[in-house]
């Protein structure tokens, strides 16, 4: 970008890895966007799948921005990569496989502007199978639908023994915020976004909506599925952690709460993926085939929160 060049509202970024059967419909929802004010930046993360050669069809869009890393087997090397590119006001992380609705940016720039203070706006989503098949509506913020305290905020994820927020394409940033916070912190692999959402939401206040302005979808892909196993121990350790680092934000109630439902949930989860099973597995895609972009309208359609 030239220093003449205004710089956008929102930088939407991509972080991709092997997302071949699911990036174009994630960009075509990213650019059928109402609201316009944005720039997309896609990083790749060495995919071994043909993504690469799929974006390749993006290129000449104006707005988007091709970029790729080194794998390093660190997710979140790759989502501050495409981050330490952007010069938006806000920002949106969307992983290549999930999808916006249209009116995504629109509603969350909006909610955002509205609240001065604000540093983090989520909206509940839908969560889909590899298929497209809706498993839930409507999912997440069950009592934080509402502008309230950051510190409150954190409280009532860490009771509910999961992330209510969802995941990152729920999610509009304060992008100086998250800059303050120190990016996005993969200390806790499994909630990195959970845990990078906090360091931001210590500095200002939370808005939660009620309508599904995202999509998250449910594969064999996700490293966030492979952690399952270790899920629990890694979010108990990292609400420990946090009452450690900021005395007086958790009671030893939060915690104990937190606790219990954090292993009910951690069998949960597990089950649901057994159970889901063939439907979660990713469709075979071709790049040849693949490789022309989809049709730049509304496309249709970390673990569950």
């Amino acid at each position: 970008m030239n220093a003449s060049e205004a710089r956008p509202t929102v930088s939407v970024v991509v972080p991709t890895y092997n997302s071949a059967a699911f990036v174009g419909a994630t960009v075509a929802s990213i650019l059928a966007q109402t609201f316009t004010d944005f720039e997309l930046i896609i990083s790749d993360h060495s995919s071994t799948d043909g993504t690469w050669e799929i974006l390749q069809a993006y290129a000449a869009e104006p707005r988007v921005r091709l970029l790729t890393l080194e794998r390093s087997g660190r997710p979140e090397h790759n989502w501050q990569h495409a981050t330490d590119a952007a010069s938006g006001t806000y920002l949106k992380l969307v992983c290549g496989d999930d999808i916006l609705a249209p009116t995504c940016l629109e509603r969350q720039v909006e909610a955002m502007q509205e609240n001065p203070g604000a540093v983090m706006v989520a909206s509940r989503r839908d969560v889909v199978t590899a298929s497209g098949e809706v498993v839930l509506r409507s999912w997440g913020l069950p009592s934080l639908v509402a502008r309230v305290g950051g510190r409150h905020a954190i409280r009532e994820a860490i009771r509910s023994g999961t992330n209510p927020f969802g995941e990152p394409a729920c999610v509009l940033l304060d992008r100086m915020s998250l800059t303050r916070a120190g990016g996005w912190d993969g200390s806790f692999s499994y909630v990195l976004d959970q845990h990078t959402y906090t360091r931001v939401l210590l500095q200002g206040d939370f808005i939660g909506l009620s309508e599904p302005l995202a999509t998250f979808r449910l594969s064999d892909t996700q490293w966030s599925q492979a952690l399952a196993r270790s899920q629990y121990t890694e979010v108990v350790d990292f609400h420990k952690t946090l009452a450690q680092e900021h005395p007086g934000l958790l009671s030893r109630g939060d915690l104990f709460r937190g606790r219990v439902r954090a292993r009910v949930l951690s069998y949960a989860r597990q089950f649901a993926y057994v159970t889901l099973g063939r439907k979660l597995k990713t469709p075979a895609t071709l790049v040849e085939t693949a490789a022309l972009p989809p049709a730049l309208e509304p496309a249709a359609s970390a673990a569950i929160s």
